[in-house]
């Protein structure tokens, strides 16, 4: 059995003007290790901004940032891409 490891996610989000989009980007960035974002702002009103967020690593973990997200005050609308690779388990290798 190969393990997938999710490497790409592209968010719609809902958020309100605080935190700005850097210090938004930035916290999600912390989530992981590696994590590269980039934020696009798409609409802005008198309360809120959607955005979009492209998020690139290694082993995304979608649950640790829908939580950031949400602790921030966004809301997450969609998820639009998604890029996922597996790897073969040890198990799986020793079996060829």
């Amino acid at each position: 059995m190969a393990k997938s490891h999710v490497k790409r996610m592209v968010l719609d989000i809902l958020k309100p003007h605080i935190p700005n989009a850097l210090e938004f980007a930035q916290r999600l960035a912390q989530v992981g290790e590696d994590y590269h974002v980039s934020l696009t702002v798409l609409e802005i009103d008198e309360a809120t901004q959607t955005i979009q967020i492209d998020v690139t690593g290694n082993s995304i973990h979608f649950e640790a940032l829908q939580l950031a997200i949400n602790e921030m005050g966004g809301s997450l609308h969609s998820i639009d891409v998604v890029e996922v690779s597996s790897q073969p388990t040890q198990n799986t290798q020793d079996q060829s």
